[in-house]
């Protein structure tokens, strides 16, 4: 992405004068406004319709969601498309819509693409950040303490089993070089806690044991995948592991996180001072916002994610005495946005790597069904290490792990820039990334409804 100022150097070669510039921007500014309209009502109506299908088939709405973003996007109708593939404006029907309603040049449109692209893409951010501030409000910090040890040995056998099994795996079968195999195994580690954390709340076991056993365990697993995601970007780039850089990020990411519990106390004093002076409408929602906004921030600036800053903030409010009241409030404004996110996950899906009609495809699909095995198995035998929890779900807590979602996708992505995998390899974290995606929701859906025919059971036979 160029700065204005890279943009009109650029263009200053080409001898086109500033103010000239200056009215080709203005321009095309109702035209982007024009294309982001569209694409939001294309994507609510996708929404609404996916997961109303998805409620009518008793299967989680988020399903829904995802499959309504195939089918729009890349795979099926290219209505909403993103650039990142190497797609151009010539490749959405959207775009070509508007370049032949407005009668603009290639070379307008394509521009006008970008930039409609990166509007949407801000608004699904967004969207995922809200959700995981949500989240965060709806957890229960009392039992996310209780359960943080099982927590955090679900986290690191779900990261380390799958990473070894599937850089080994790809060493020994594949022949795949060591640096190649590493980031494959990488991309296993990751666990998609936007995609988990929904189902959960949908299906009413986000504050079971086993849905704050998973939370937390997506969360410290985000965090482990960034400290792995660092050290094989620095492997790939150099050969050799930066350790000082490594131990900064890890000592920054364990700080932030029990540093915003720990202060949670005075966080809360402060909120509930600031609540009760401030009398206008907006009084509850805004400030929170501008917290939930700042520790996203702040977790960004550490080069952790965003979306860890709003679990966290969430966490801290959650002891308020306005929580409740905030909770409500904060509903509608992730009905507007939450669904942005996941269908454009689902539309960014290209389902065109599973066709072995393709040749550079057919070679990745073997390797991808050897790393989807390792991509469920890694995750799924995770429940079987809690310990001190009699009558644990095993089977729900190691489901809720397996999604991978756009985590995946960041590290295929790293890879491919970054010259470390090549395409068949990066075919099969696709199609890795897409299939524990999508199977994921109405697994973790069964994996549940085990024990509910089981308690339901017992309690007729008593």
């Amino acid at each position: 992405m160029f700065s204005i100022n890279v943009i009109s150097d650029r263009l200053s070669g080409l001898h086109i004068p500033q103010p000239l510039l200056a009215t080709v921007e203005s321009e095309n500014a109702p035209i982007i406004l024009s294309g982001v309209l569209i694409t939001l009502v294309i994507i609510y109506i996708a929404s609404k319709v996916g997961s109303e299908i998805a409620k009518r088939l008793e299967l989680p709405p988020v399903l829904g969601e995802l499959v309504a973003g195939v089918i729009i996007g890349v795979s099926a109708l290219r209505l909403v498309i993103f650039p990142e593939g190497g797609f151009e404006s010539s490749d959405s029907l959207l775009m070509s819509g508007l370049q032949l309603l407005n009668q603009l040049s290639p070379a307008a449109v394509n521009s006008i693409f970008e930039k409609q692209s990166e509007v949407i893409s801000v608004i699904a951010e967004l969207g995922v950040i809200i959700l995981l501030f949500e989240i965060g409000l709806e957890s229960d910090m009392r039992q996310l303490k209780e359960v943080g040890i099982q927590a955090f040995v679900v986290a690191f056998i779900g990261v380390t089993v799958p990473f070894a099994a599937g850089t080994i795996g790809l060493m020994y079968f594949f022949h795949v070089a060591a640096i190649p195999a590493i980031f494959a195994g990488a991309a296993l580690t990751a666990t998609s806690i936007g995609i988990t954390s929904k189902v959960l709340a949908e299906i009413g076991q986000l504050r079971s044991k086993e849905g704050q056993i998973i939370v937390g365990a997506a969360v410290i697993d985000d965090v482990l995948g960034i400290v792995v995601l660092a050290v094989v970007a620095s492997l790939a780039k150099t050969g050799e592991v930066d350790i000082v850089n490594v131990a900064i990020l890890l000592i920054s990411a364990i700080a932030f996180l029990f540093g915003s519990i720990l202060l949670g106390g005075f966080f809360n004093k402060a909120f509930v001072a600031l609540v009760s002076n401030l009398k206008t409408r907006g009084n509850i929602v805004i400030p929170a916002f501008i917290f939930a906004y700042l520790m996203a921030f702040i977790g960004n600036a550490i080069h952790l994610e965003a979306i860890l800053g709003a679990f966290a903030a969430g966490l801290v409010l959650d002891e308020t005495d306005a929580r409740k009241e905030l909770d409500e409030l904060i509903k509608p404004v992730a009905d507007l946005l939450v669904p942005v996110f996941f269908v454009t996950v689902g539309a960014r899906a290209d389902l065109s790597v599973l066709n072995p009609m393709i040749p550079e495809n057919r070679s990745g699909l073997l390797i991808a069904i050897f790393l989807l095995l390792v991509a469920i198995l890694g995750k799924v035998i995770t429940g079987w290490v809690v310990f001190g929890i009699p009558n644990i779900n095993r089977l729900a807590i190691g489901v809720g792990m397996v999604p991978r979602g756009e985590v995946g996708l960041v590290f295929a992505g790293i890879g491919t820039a970054s010259g470390a995998i090549d395409k068949p390899l990066e075919v099969a974290i696709i199609i890795m990334v897409i299939l524990t995606t999508f199977l994921a929701p109405p697994f973790l859906r069964i994996a549940f409804g085990q024990i509910k025919d089981t308690s339901s059971e017992t309690a007729v036979n008593s």
